[in-house]
C-alpha cells in the first residue's frame, strides 16, 4: 500500500518532469494548479520575471468546503476573471503532477468557459 507521503513524493517527481517542458511568460503565464485534501489554489506565474499574476483559493473564498468539485469550479471561474480583467487571455495549464480529473479537470473547464485559453 502506497502510503501518502510516498504518493506526494511521485507527484512531485511527475511535476518536475513537467515543469522540466513547462514555462510561463509573460504573454502567457503558467496556471499552476495546488490541491490538497481539503482546499485547492491556483496561480498565474510569470516564470521570466518569477512573479505571480493572480490567485484564487477556496481558502480566499471563505467557503465552508473547499475539497469539492463545486469549489474548484468556483476557484477556476474567479481565477479566470481576474486574469481577463488584467488582460491575459492565454494560459499554459500545469495540473501540477496531478491526474487530469475530478477537482483539477474541474478548475481547468470552469476557467476555460469564464474566458481563458489553454
Amino acid at each position: 500500500m502506497i502510503t501518502q507521503t510516498k504518493r506526494n513524493e511521485i507527484r512531485q517527481r511527475i511535476h518536475s518532469r513537467i515543469r522540466a517542458k513547462l514555462s510561463g511568460t509573460t504573454e502567457r503565464p503558467r496556471l499552476n494548479v495546488y490541491r490538497s485534501l481539503n482546499h485547492i489554489s491556483v496561480q498565474l506565474v510569470d516564470d521570466q520575471k518569477g512573479e505571480t499574476l493572480v490567485s484564487a483559493s477556496t481558502l480566499q473564498m471563505k467557503s465552508k468546503t473547499g475539497g469539492n468539485v463545486a469549489a474548484a469550479k468556483e476557484v477556476g471561474k474567479v481565477v479566470a476573471e481576474q486574469a481577463v480583467a488584467k488582460g491575459i487571455k492565454k494560459v499554459v495549464f500545469d495540473r501540477g503532477g496531478y491526474l487530469y480529473h475530478g477537482r483539477v479537470k474541474a478548475l481547468a473547464d470552469a476557467a476555460r468557459e469564464a474566458g481563458l485559453e489553454f
